[in-house]
């Protein structure tokens, strides 16, 4: 089967799937993805762009079966630009993310636009595909509130529309080197890696280790992730206040330093006000990390906590103090050699599933099923 996937953002977590998957993928491939800048954008021209670069392409007599884009694109505007040939071939939406039910810093930055944006992409796709149950759930129960708003006219039937053709398809993960036999004495390791945002919640971090600092326990700190050219406030005073903490600081310049940064952590802390899935996290357990994420958001879902009881120490209530709290007791386990309790894969076990040998066959047969409009 030939597969057209359009990306309007193609980098972060976007290129990530695109590449896990078709890396381990059975069907042949033409991406067309645009480069990471400027996403509001990216997402208002991206479908013009395509169109001409697709008809031209169907013009010479390419075709495909099946065509796969994210939620930055306008499928419904696509579909009206595209080449005839184009306009039948069953499309699948990918939701990464989206518009409605994210946390902006202040709510008048939410540009309605965008919202209906994901709306008519969902609506216009033959299936939509989110990354969470917890995205799925969040993102359709917001719809009717959302056009509730409008003066008249409310069209309260797409969220059932959109039900009926979407499924959950997590988020794959390229396999990782399994965690080092012997763990190097020393303080807890803790890694904190996320984009450097607010909806990341780097405030209540370092709220937290602040407490845990005043708690008298030691500890050595990684803080990575993406770095924006405007950055909370937040960081800059924590590179001061730990600094005799810090190993790894900031943006990892490659892969291996990114996965040796995961290695090396005893604990991986996520304090997210937005996650619809947590590729991090889930990378951070596989590299044989503990995983300490607030229960609320997909971090359940993610890391199996239906399938094990065992993993209940995995989350933690909301708040710095309820954090240092929980930092603490495992620093405890660190200390007398029984983070793990006797069960060193426990978190490795809950993200195998997200290995993309693992997840590329699932998503194969998947888009095989998928039927046109």
């Amino acid at each position: 089967m030939k597969i057209l996937a359009l990306e309007p953002y193609c980098g972060g977590s976007h290129q990530a799937f695109l590449d896990g998957w078709i890396e381990h993928s059975r069907h042949e491939w033409t991406v067309l993805g645009l480069p990471p800048n400027k996403w509001k954008w990216r997402m208002r021209h991206a479908a013009v762009t395509f169109s001409k670069d697709t008809a031209e392409r169907s013009a010479a007599g390419e075709r495909w079966d099946r065509v796969f884009c994210s939620d930055m694109l306008n499928l419904a505007e696509f579909l009206g630009l595209a080449h005839e040939a184009l306009r039948r071939v069953p499309t699948i939406a990918y939701f990464h993310e989206n518009q409605l039910t994210y946390p902006y810093q202040y709510p008048d930055e939410r540009d309605y636009q965008f919202v209906f944006t994901n709306i008519t992409t969902a609506l216009a796709a033959s299936a939509v595909w989110f990354n969470s149950e917890f995205h799925r759930s969040a993102f359709l129960a917001a719809i009717p509130d959302f056009l509730k708003r409008m003066p008249d006219c409310h069209p309260l039937h797409v969220a059932d529309q959109i039900r009926a053709k979407s499924d959950i398809r997590p988020q794959g993960i390229r396999p990782v080197p399994p965690p080092a036999a012997h763990r190097r004495p020393g303080p807890m390791r803790i890694v904190w890696a996320a984009r450097w945002e607010h909806d990341k919640n780097p405030d209540e971090f370092f709220a937290a280790l602040d407490q845990l600092e005043t708690r008298g326990v030691d500890f050595e700190l990684s803080v990575i992730g993406q770095r924006f050219r405007q950055t909370p406030d937040s960081f800059d005073r924590a590179h001061t206040r730990f600094a005799g903490r810090i190993r790894r600081w900031g943006y990892q310049a490659s892969r291996a330093d990114y996965l040796a940064a995961l290695a090396e952590a005893d604990v991986a802390v996520s304090t997210a006000a937005h996650e619809f899935f947590g590729i991090s996290i889930a990378e951070a357990a596989a590299a044989g990390a503990y995983p300490l994420v607030p229960r609320r958001l997909a971090y359940p879902e993610v890391l199996g906590l239906d399938e094990d009881p065992a993993r209940e120490g995995f989350f933690y209530e909301d708040g710095p103090a309820a954090l240092a709290a929980r930092l603490a007791e495992l620093a405890d386990r660190v200390a007398r050699d029984d983070l793990w309790q006797g069960r060193p894969d426990l978190a490795r076990a809950a993200v195998t599933r997200f290995l993309w040998p693992n997840l590329a066959p699932e998503l194969d047969r998947a888009a095989e099923a998928v039927a046109g409009r």
